[in-house]
């Protein structure tokens, strides 16, 4: 946390957001915003009038093609070896074609996430429980006759969606190192500025238009455009899988810059002073980071150690890193920002006296398939370990693609590793 507030282009990008945000405000208490806004109503008329019917055809179409990807929970990050989750999934989207049936499948999505639980860390699935909150909210208050319930279905919508890009955000504050090796790979996504600038900054705008999506009628009409555009720049680069595993946000954001309502009956939400956009956003970056770091001292301690669930989804729903890689909880995760890091040697004499234990332990099972993959699995993560300590300390450019390369794939050989012990039904090495 004391890195991201010592970070300038941190700085440098919430005062352009807060600009847009408090001259978007301007215009929208002028007499321009009722202009503007009945323009983007007439817009999507169409849309509007069938909304419902458009988010549960897209919510039903997301778990069809998620069915169809197989091998995974409710996105393509979370791997599962288990088939019966791909049919139930394709259940889940039967459900929703029947109000009847829709809040069966509400509980379906909530009960996949406490099902990836298995597997994955719970602090790294937070933002897709959002997400699913979110969507199961909505298929149980749209079947509602009540209108006092049901104009409420929306709001959820929108409030999952901003709670899980807000949070997964956090992690190009946290662990810029983990995006290092796409946009090397990738050099066009950082539209020609410097890693080091373009990263924070852009976590600064998944944040703030997470946070825009909460906010009154044209700032979230204008948020949601925004992040559709972003969104969609990054189904041609990273392919149709990564539009699968967008597809259900990119449908509500769709849905928001859709929406008519204008906030609250007495129209509270349009009269809201300049001086509550820095404030609410200021609210939120404190809330958000303050539960995003301390539920991570929480769980893994000040150290980043964890003695919890044996695997953990480093992942952001950002184009700029669509689906990272899951690896063991505790293992390879970047280095704790509370203090300063040890200098490069004590760094490297860390790493192998955390690896030299697990690789003995790991070989000295009795399966001589599993020994290798046991004893191979903390091989591996030292190896990332190490790299990662190089691209701290190392200058040579040649050095540094070196490491990059050498994470990436020891990343996904480590995750075919993990398939083989869960198709195994074999426990995962504890650190």
């Amino acid at each position: 946390m004391a890195a991201t507030l010592g970070n300038v282009w941190f700085w440098t990008g919430l005062a352009l957001v807060l600009i847009f945000f408090v001259a978007t405000r301007l215009v929208e208490r002028s007499a321009a915003g009722p202009t503007i806004l009945n323009s983007l109503d007439r817009i999507t008329d169409p849309l509007w009038r069938r909304l419902d019917d458009f988010i549960r055809i897209v919510v039903a179409a997301f778990f069809v093609a998620i069915f169809a990807v197989g091998g995974v929970y409710l996105t393509p990050d979370l791997k599962t070896p288990a088939e019966w989750v791909s049919w139930a999934q394709l259940i889940i989207a039967m459900l929703i074609f029947s109000r009847r049936t829709q809040p069966m499948a509400a509980a379906g999505i909530i009960g996949l996430w406490l099902l990836a639980l298995r597997d994955y860390d719970v602090f790294h699935l937070l933002d897709y429980l959002a997400l699913g909150v979110g969507v199961a909210a909505y298929l149980v208050l749209e079947t509602f006759d009540r209108s006092e319930w049901r104009q409420y279905r929306f709001l959820a919508l929108r409030w999952g969606v901003a709670i899980a890009l807000m949070w997964s955000s956090l992690e190009k504050f946290a662990y810029p190192d983990w995006f290092y090796p796409l946009v090397e790979e990738k050099p066009f996504l950082t539209f020609g500025l410097p890693r080091d600038v373009f990263i924070p900054m852009a976590g600064v705008a998944e944040f703030t238009m997470g946070f825009g999506l909460l906010w009154t009628p044209l700032v979230r009409r204008l948020s949601a455009i925004a992040l559709f555009i972003i969104f969609n720049a990054a189904v041609y680069p990273f392919g149709r899988i990564d539009l699968v595993g967008h597809a259900l946000i990119m449908a509500i954001i769709v849905a928001i810059a859709a929406d008519h309502s204008r906030g609250r009956p007495e129209g509270r939400e349009m009269r809201q002073p300049l001086a509550a956009v820095p404030a609410g956003l200021a609210m939120a970056i404190v809330v958000i980071a303050s539960s995003y770091w301390g539920l991570h001292i929480a769980i893994y301690g000040l150290e980043g150690r964890t003695s919890g669930p044996a695997v953990v989804a480093t992942h952001s729903h950002s184009p700029e890193h669509p689906h990272g890689p899951a690896t063991p909880a505790g293992i390879g995760a970047p280095p704790t920002r509370g203090g300063e890091a040890p200098p490069m040697h004590e760094a490297y004499r860390q790493v192998m006296q955390r690896m030299h234990e697990p690789m003995m332990e790991g070989m000295a099972n009795p399966d001589p398939d599993a020994a290798f993959i046991l004893g191979m699995m903390p091989h591996h993560q030292g190896a990332i370990d190490m790299a990662e300590i190089q691209l701290r300390h190392g200058t040579d450019p040649q050095a540094r693609a070196l490491a990059m390369k050498i994470i990436i794939d020891q990343r996904r050989e480590l995750e075919e590793m993990r398939q083989w012990l869960r198709s195994k039904n074999l426990s995962q090495p504890a650190r």
